[in-house]
């Protein structure tokens, strides 16, 4: 494949998302609508952003690489991806009835509006945001320097500069209008490359005694049963706790929607978890000696496809890393004016300049990620070795947080601080890492640990959750704080807004 035409069609395929991303921001007035896209998404867009970030650059790159050196166990990561989905739906679809803008509203929200959990969390989010940003742009990285022959400094370069562009201009309505167009291109493009894969290797069966014989001769790692577990424990936890499946929540059309759309996507993409391994084993049978394994998504598509079809699942695969990093891009967009501008400052931007901070952020955040992806170019280790890190708390204070009234804000505390010392013991110690696959497990037992322990050797809290709910509203709109609490959008009758 002439690397001439890649680029053409990359730049092209730019071309496109920089028109649509003018075309939605053309009736942007305020930051709601920039990072929420006036929480009007329908369901079909959330169910089409949903499923474009899952088959991203975890799957294309990751979970196909993951394949090629542990066979079936590259299902995994669909797996994991798709029982987190699920669960998202059922435990934290009805959180957009509480209009929340950022994660860190959510967490406090469940410990009275406390400011030290509101702003800890923060941080964390804000960093887990980066650290998926970081992941997408490694992975579009090896798609473009793999294609081109770009090295990788410069081609992380230009995978940050172009996403940041369009998020720029668009902000979030052109995020989910991108993705939801390259979704369908990409999930097109897994089932052609599946089909020819198995043309080209003889069929199922010989991929199936593939593995047999490559696991016979120790030429195929064979995963131990609890590293395969951590690994489906971190992807889903990665989505129950990744702030930009939040940002889905509070920006859609309403609690139906949104929970109709995760349960589609979840669905499909449990049933779409074969096709990563299949292309990954196939991968292995067709070229045995790749030197990196990363790049056998890209190897299949050359190897299998006709040119125009290989050129067209490349560019797709490559614009869904653009599609997943946009998402983040937002998420962390958020947080950063949200919550720690208005920690900074003492008060949220001014509505005539909100959009235009926003915008400035995202470049901002984008130059953050690039340092960050400019770490590291194994990309499985780096998303698990970072969702372990930064997620573990953050997830359980929110599963807590929503079915255990008693968490205490000390209790959160504890399970932030536990989860990060936990992870980075375990990354300092090859032999635990070895052992238990990634630092996921421990760090989510300890967490939940602490935060129990402390929660019940605290005080409960004094301000209940419709309280904590009015303050969290009237400080986000810039309004003064009352004594008492009034009502926010019906939210009396939800669960989440009992007594503490």
């Amino acid at each position: 494949m002439d690397s001439r035409y890649f680029l053409a069609g990359f730049a092209l395929y730019l071309l496109i998302m920089i028109g649509i991303s003018y075309l939605v921001s053309r009736r942007q007035q305020s930051s709601e609508d920039f990072l929420l896209a006036g929480r009007k998404v329908s369901g079909g867009l959330t169910f089409g952003t949903t499923v474009a970030t899952m088959i991203g650059t975890g799957t294309s790159m990751g979970a196909v690489g993951f394949a090629y050196t542990h066979g079936w166990s590259g299902m995994l990561y669909g797996i994991g991806g798709a029982v987190g989905i699920l669960l998202t739906a059922w435990w934290f679809a009805p959180l957009r009835q509480m209009r929340f803008m950022t994660m860190s509203e959510e967490l406090s929200y469940y410990v009275g509006a406390n400011t030290w959990v509101k702003n800890g969390s923060a941080v964390l989010i804000f960093l887990a945001s980066l650290g998926w940003l970081g992941a997408h742009i490694i992975g579009g990285a090896l798609y473009l320097s793999w294609a081109t022959g770009i090295e990788m400094f410069y081609a992380k370069l230009l995978i940050a500069v172009a996403f940041t562009f369009y998020v720029m201009i668009g902000g979030y309505k052109a995020v989910v209008w991108t993705d939801s167009l390259m979704a369908i291109v990409l999930f097109s493009g897994f089932l052609l490359m599946s089909y020819f894969a198995l043309e080209a290797v003889g069929g199922l069966s010989s991929v199936w005694q593939s593995v047999i014989t490559a696991q016979q001769k120790g030429q195929m790692k064979q995963m131990e049963l609890l590293p395969a577990i951590s690994l489906s424990a971190v992807v889903a936890v990665g989505v129950l706790a990744t702030p930009s499946f939040r940002q889905r929540i509070y920006s859609g059309r309403s609690v139906q929607s949104v929970r109709r759309s995760f349960v589609f996507a979840g669905v499909l993409y449990l049933l779409f978890a074969a096709l990563p391994a299949l292309i990954g084993i196939s991968a292995r049978m067709l070229a045995p000696d790749l030197a990196n394994h990363q790049f056998a998504f890209t190897t299949v598509a050359v190897m299998t496809l006709p040119a125009v079809f290989a050129m067209l699942v490349l560019l797709a695969g490559l614009s869904a890393t653009l599609s997943s990093a946009s998402s983040d891009s937002i998420a962390a967009v958020s947080v950063l004016i949200r919550d720690l501008y208005q920690t900074a400052t003492g008060r949220m931007p001014k509505a005539e300049s909100a959009i235009l901070y926003s915008r400035i952020a995202v470049m901002m955040v984008s130059v953050l990620a690039l340092l960050l992806a400019l770490m590291s170019n194994d990309l499985i280790r780096y998303i698990t070795g970072m969702i372990a890190t930064l997620m573990s708390g953050i997830f359980v204070i929110a599963l807590l947080g929503r079915f255990w009234l008693r968490l205490s804000w000390q209790g959160a505390l504890a399970a932030l601080f536990g989860a990060v010392v936990t992870s980075v013991v375990m990354l300092n110690h090859p032999n635990w890492l070895a052992f238990w696959g990634n630092p996921c497990l421990p760090a989510l037992a300890v967490s939940l640990s602490l935060a129990c322990i402390v929660s019940l050797l605290s005080q409960p809290s004094a301000v209940s959750r419709q309280q904590g709910l009015d303050s969290i509203t009237r400080q986000r709109e810039g309004l003064p704080e009352l004594s008492g609490s009034a009502p926010v959008e019906k939210s009396s009758s939800s669960p989440f807004s009992r007594q503490s």
